[in-house]
């Protein structure tokens, strides 16, 4: 079991990209599902996630540039980046876990213990 992500690159600020994180089987279309990133020299913080019946939540952040959302058939998680900036530059990584415990706080990273998908750069710069 995996995740696969792709979608990163460099774009000038005020562009957009998507990011997508594919799951190999649908067993994680029951999970919590979140995107997490790691600007260069500080730390990882959570971006946005989506519980399986829907409800998203967002950092304060990217509220209203970023939207979170998921495809059952396909199995797959999407970021849409929209007017990015420069600060949004960071290494981003998908995360899928199915306990119940994420919902305690699905922007936070320790509580996704089951799966992690590699990393996708986003660099955000003129």
């Amino acid at each position: 079991l995996q995740l696969v992500v792709s979608g990163g690159g460099s774009v000038q600020p005020g562009g957009s990209l998507r990011l997508s994180c594919s799951a190999v089987a649908s067993t994680y279309n029951s999970a919590y599902m979140a995107w997490f990133r790691l600007p260069p020299g500080t730390w990882r913080s959570g971006v946005a996630a989506v519980e399986s019946y829907g409800t998203r939540r967002y950092s304060d952040s990217v509220k209203y540039r970023f939207t979170i959302s998921r495809s059952y058939a396909k199995n797959t998680l999407y970021l849409q980046m929209n007017n990015l900036k420069p600060e949004d530059t960071a290494m981003y990584y998908c995360a899928a876990d199915r306990s119940p415990a994420v919902r305690l706080d699905p922007l936070r990273a320790e509580n996704y213990r089951e799966l992690w998908g590699q990393g996708t750069m986003v660099t955000v710069s003129s």
